[in-house]
């Protein structure tokens, strides 16, 4: 059909001609009313968002003068996060002349990280962001156990014909 027909036809029934595939030879294209259409489109994206879930991220904070137990809760703390699938970013906040010494912090976020490598991958490394060293670690994805079917012995039947 011409341009000129399909553009007649569509004033006729007062409806938009709508080029779906331009690259296709020949191009196509229906004939539809095009707000109708927008508006059912933004409709589906909308149910799409609210079904989707956003990706958390939590935050652990800590000082570089962090000691051993309370170290352990921060991990727990943590760990607790990633096991529920959540994101996790550890910082840590240098204060006052804390800052010439950068290597103590990075020290502890290698002592946090190796402390939760099995449940938890690093996504970003150690950096200084400002007066605080962060990094960002993503829980491991969830191994979901196979079964192993045995297979049962098949008995063959043995007729006796006689």
């Amino acid at each position: 059909m011409s341009l000129t027909d399909a553009l007649s036809l569509a004033q006729e029934r007062d409806v938009d001609l709508v080029e779906v595939a331009p690259t296709a030879s020949p191009p196509v294209c229906r004939l539809l009313d095009y707000g109708k259409f927008r508006y059912e489109q933004s409709k589906k994206d909308r149910e799409s968002r609210k079904s989707q879930k956003g990706q958390e991220l939590r935050e652990v904070r800590m000082r570089p003068r962090t000691e051993g137990h309370d170290l352990d809760v921060k991990v727990r703390s943590a760990r607790k996060f990633l096991t529920d699938g959540q994101k996790v970013k550890i910082s840590v906040f240098f204060r006052g002349r804390e800052i010439t010494h950068p290597e103590f912090g990075g020290a502890l976020l290698r002592r946090v990280a190796e402390s939760l490598e099995e449940a938890a991958k690093l996504e970003k490394a150690p950096a200084m962001e400002g007066r605080a060293m962060t990094m960002i670690l993503a829980p491991l994805p969830v191994k979901i156990p196979v079964k192993k079917v045995v297979a049962e012995p098949v008995e063959e039947k043995v007729s006796a014909e006689a």
